[in-house]
């Protein structure tokens, strides 16, 4: 996957994701206020099918529509290319830049490589 998706785009695949599928209206609806307007939703959700995230299916005189990039691969995507481009492609690195940043002690470290590998005690 080499497409990145902008904020607004990436806005709009939250919802969808969260929703797992939906119309414009509906994508609308779970937007924070200000709300954008219909033609703008309408207008990203075509980027996002050209960008092939969002697929979509006839209803009624509508659309309905729904993610083909699942969230996992994206956020792993984004994820890589935040480590590559600003941590030298180093995960310790960016993990020790978090820890730091946001001053996490030994605990809550602990805790996160649980949940990552709960085989472990």
């Amino acid at each position: 996957m080499n497409k990145q998706l902008t904020k607004a785009e990436e806005q709009i695949m939250q919802v969808l994701w969260q929703l797992s599928e939906g119309s414009v209206k509906e994508v609308i609806e779970k937007l924070p206020e200000p709300k954008p307007a219909y033609n703008t939703v309408s207008t990203i959700v075509r980027i996002l099918e050209t960008k092939e995230f969002v697929g979509h299916r006839a209803k009624g005189r509508g659309y309905v529509y729904f993610p083909l990039v699942e969230k996992a691969v994206y956020s792993n995507h984004s994820l890589h290319k935040l480590m590559n481009g600003y941590f030298g492609g180093s995960f310790k690195s960016m993990v020790s830049f978090f820890m730091k940043e946001n001053k996490l002690d030994v605990s809550e470290l602990e805790h996160i490589l649980k949940e990552i590998n709960p085989k472990k005690k």
